[in-house]
């Protein structure tokens, strides 16, 4: 199974909107913040001992994700000032690495002596990214300065981690440089980088050297508790954690490996039937930012990073290349309309790295020792932080979102996911036509599939479907919907998006006797600057009876529904009566909440029948 990549498709629409915020807003502000907090200046290696902006450990990282977003950036829109800006950081790269062709800023101008010797310090986290930059930009420029500065430090890592073994590790504490070295080689074709992510996968969990080396929390919270193939569940910090899981899939695919595949789909399972937020966020705890227990979502204090949904939704995109059942892909939408989206504010300039599902600003103003943890106010955007991670994950993210449509093989072409599009690759050619996701409508036309078959997913909250006007009565297989398209046919599919109910598993505490109000794949919530109470006095109706209303800063349909107003009462205590009054209930999309200043704001919201 091959993917569709990004620069073979042509967006229009909802995401055409959000590429160009994206290009014009996000990118700019992103360099500007990052310039401004010394960032950029860093990789100068000027600094000395008490001057200010002493670099950072991840501050590579940081940078290398912006060049990233960058790169997917001017695939697709040209711009001669930020290549110009990316070629003058690869310079610096160039004049300030090691001659052994290391390059970390941190350990060259703070800690020289200290390299390589502590685990938990990012370094091959930061490698990693910069080795997914250099791919991105020579994919982009042709330029492969980048790329070959990145291959002289893969072979010293190589020499250091496995030739000599003279690391005082043997595995990252923060995983990612076992899923860029898959991607450098796919770039070069050269084996050995392949086998590199193959050995730093399978030696975590069964190194002594990692054993001993220190550790925040357990062992688990690295994912170093066990071999790769024996974990059954998600655990740990929820970034690492997906991170991992996309080197293993990564692998899965390319080595045929069905032990790292079937490891792969416990642990998909593992997140998607017992740790995720209905808006797709994970990792529900401040403290290590992590998965906890099974069914423990707590709304307030959800952590539910933006960095851990987007590495979710890139995990499902992988296993969806390993067995096209539409369950990955399913997942991979609800992150991306809802906690992925909800990390940057509707005019791309500021953003989120926790995600909650419920503010009580009269709660969080007294309690901000409980509520306010690192860089986050919680109830607003900012425009960066001193770990600024999501930002320009965020903005590579929406830049290469193309990359999740199709999938093929010699006799299908998987659709799975809808936007308003045009792809070609390998003499195919798809048009999509819709206003996904704020209709269940697509006008999908194909030419050039020769004997494939279109195999289209039915959206998991989808009820019924039909096509050109019929209810589809053919073959399907694991969600998706077999087509014969003639060459150039138009085939409309109508999938039903009506407003719905959710209602989480019992063992879910915080969400009993509550709902969520969905439509389509976006999830919404209540704010209290649209309904002017405290939004637990309130109750949606079970039967709804909702109105649409188009909102163009969002491009998406906020809804009111009926509902109800509990009365209010002075007493601490007294005997129940019923006491309320209906009403009208307004929501929005969660991807859009706090965008009109502080206010309180609520997913679950109770019911009344």
């Amino acid at each position: 199974m091959k993917t569709v990549t990004f620069d073979k498709v042509t967006l229009g629409g909802f995401w055409k909107n959000r590429f160009d915020i994206n290009k014009n807003a996000t990118i700019p502000t992103v360099y500007d913040r990052f310039s401004e907090t010394g960032r950029f200046d860093a990789f100068k290696f000027d600094w000395k001992e008490g001057q200010p902006k002493q670099p950072h450990i991840f501050w590579d990282s940081d940078i290398a994700k912006w060049i990233e977003a960058v790169a997917y950036a001017i695939t697709k829109c040209p711009d001669g000032r930020l290549e110009e800006i990316v070629d003058g950081v690869v310079d610096l790269i160039e004049k300030n690495r090691d001659e052994s062709g290391y390059f970390n800023i941190y350990f060259t101008v703070c800690e020289p002596e200290n390299r390589f010797t502590n685990r938990m310090a990012h370094e091959l986290y930061c490698a990693g990214h910069l080795i997914e930059a250099a791919v991105a930009y020579k994919n982009a420029t042709g330029k492969d300065k980048f790329l070959r500065l990145m291959c002289d430090y893969a072979d010293y890592i190589e020499k250091v981690f496995f030739d000599e073994d003279s690391a005082k590790f043997s595995t990252p504490g923060h995983e990612e440089i076992e899923l860029a070295l898959v991607k450098l080689y796919e770039a070069t074709g050269e084996k050995r980088y392949l086998e590199m992510s193959r050995r730093f996968v399978d030696k975590r969990g069964t190194s002594k050297k990692d054993e001993d080396s220190p550790f925040y929390i357990s062992h688990a919270y690295d994912q170093s508790h066990k071999p790769v193939r024996e974990m059954e569940n998600a655990t740990g910090h929820s970034v690492r954690a997906v991170y991992l899981y996309c080197a293993m899939a990564d692998l899965a695919l390319r080595l045929g490996d069905k032990s790292l595949l079937d490891a792969c789909k416990r642990l998909f399972k593992s997140i998607a039937e017992k740790q995720m937020y209905i808006t797709g966020g994970i990792g529900s705890t401040a403290y290590g930012e992590r998965f906890t227990e099974d069914y423990d979502l707590p709304n307030d204090v959800a952590y539910s990073e933006t960095c851990a949904s987007i590495g979710l939704a890139l995990f499902a995109r992988r296993m969806s290349l390993l067995d096209p059942d539409s369950v990955y892909a399913d997942i991979a939408e609800i992150a991306i309309y809802n906690c992925a989206l909800a990390g940057v504010s509707l005019d791309g300039k500021s953003f989120f790295y926790v995600n909650p599902l419920e503010i009580n600003l009269e709660r969080y103003r007294k309690n901000k020792e409980y509520y306010q943890r690192k860089d986050n106010l919680l109830t607003q955007r900012v425009e960066v932080f001193d770990c600024s991670c999501c930002p320009p994950n965020i903005a590579r993210f929406v830049a290469s979102i193309g990359d999740f449509l199709y999938t093929y093989d010699e006799n299908t072409v998987f659709v799975h996911h809808y936007f308003e599009s045009e792809a070609e690759f390998e003499g195919i050619k798809i048009t999509q036509k819709t206003d996904y996701p704020n209709s269940g409508r697509v006008i999908i036309s194909a030419c050039g599939l020769g004997c494939r078959r279109l195999a289209v997913r039915v959206p998991g909250w989808c009820e019924s479907f039909s096509v050109n006007g019929k209810p589809f009565e053919g073959e399907t297989v694991k969600g998706y919907a077999f087509l014969t398209a003639q060459n150039g046919e138009s085939i409309t599919l109508d999938f039903a998006m009506e407003c719905r109910l959710a209602a989480a598993n019992p063992a879910v505490e915080a969400d009993i006797g509550r709902v969520a109000l969905c439509r389509g794949p976006i999830v919404y919530c209540a704010e209290r600057v649209d309904n002017g109470v405290p939004l637990n006095n309130l109750s949606v109706s079970a039967r709804l009876n909702p109105s649409l209303e188009f909102d163009e800063k969002m491009q998406a349909y906020k809804i009111e529904a009926d509902g109800f107003e509990d009365g209010s009462f002075g007493e601490l205590y007294r005997t129940y009566r019923p006491d309320f009054k209906p009403r009208r209930i307004k929501f929005i999309p969660y991807f859009a909440f706090a965008n009109r200043g502080e206010s309180d704001m609520l997913v679950w919201i109770r019911i009344r029948e």
